[in-house]
Formats: structure tokens, sequence, C-alpha cells
């Protein structure tokens, strides 16, 4: 369970805080809810307590996590669905999961995949959602500003 103040990572939406715990008068888990702030896109919600692993929420990577992961999808072989649904459906599917390694993995193919061909508008949405992910959990882990934060993962994604 998390605690006020708890930085966390929603997927989808990227890093955010705990402000509050609404606790039901039975203080049950499943009658419990989250209130969290995203700062990406100014955005408040509510989640339920019991539902927080089926959603994916999780806690913020540590920077040495972050760039771990980051290091190792960097330097393994991308593999790219040719099919641009199926391309899309995958990476969507990676992003929705919340999950650290996935979204830095749609963040490198897609860039890639940018740098050789371009990208459609669709794709396009999904590798700026994918870096704003990944830059909210670094700003948050690493305590620096979220420009600083585009900056330095634009520069782990090309190296």
């Amino acid at each position: 369970m998390f605690e006020v103040g708890d930085k966390i990572v929603y997927p989808m939406y990227g890093a955010g805080i705990i402000d509050e715990i609404e606790q039901a008068e039975d203080h049950t888990v499943e009658n419990c809810h989250y209130i969290i702030r995203i700062p990406n896109g100014n955005l408040k919600i509510k989640v339920a307590a019991g539902k927080t692993d089926r959603i994916g929420l999780r806690p913020i990577s540590s920077m040495e996590t972050i760039e771990k992961t980051i290091e190792q999808t960097v330097h393994q072989a991308v593999k790219v669905q040719a099919n641009w649904n199926l391309r899309y459906k995958e990476n969507l599917e990676k992003i929705r999961s919340g999950r650290l390694d996935g979204v830095a993995e749609v963040a490198r193919s897609l860039a890639l995949r940018e740098r050789e061909r371009g990208l459609s508008s669709a794709e396009k949405k999904m590798f700026h959602n994918a870096k704003q992910i990944l830059a909210s959990e670094i700003a948050f882990s690493a305590q620096m500003e979220r420009e600083k934060a585009e900056d330095y993962l634009a520069k782990m994604l090309f190296r």
C-alpha cells in the first residue's frame, strides 16, 4: 500500500505523487482510494487501492535502475514489426503495462524508426507519450527540471 507523498508511475500518464488517501469508514482496502497528482498535463486521478496492481501503478524507479534499463534497451537489437497495425498494438501494450523496460523499448524503437523512415502521426503521438513518461520518471527520480530530464533522455536514447 502506498502512502501520502509517495512518488509513483501511472501507466500512460507518467510520474506523479500521491496527494491524498481517501478512506471509507470501514477502512478496508476495497474502499480506499489514492488521489494522484500527475504534473504532466496537471491531472488529478482517483484510483481504487485494490486495483493498483491490475492498473500497473508502481513506485518510481531509482536513477540507477532507469539508467541501467535504458542502457540495456539501447544495446539490444531492435525488432520492428513490419505491419504498422501490429507494431502500433504491440507498442501500445508495452506502454499500458507501465513497465519501465517496455516504455523504454517503445521510445528507442520509435526513435530509430523516426530517424530511418519517419513516423505516422499516430506513432509520433505514441513516441511523444513514451518520452514524456520516461522523462517524468527521470525528473522525479533525479529531482531535476523536466526539460533537463528530456535532454538527458534524448542523449541516452541516441548513444
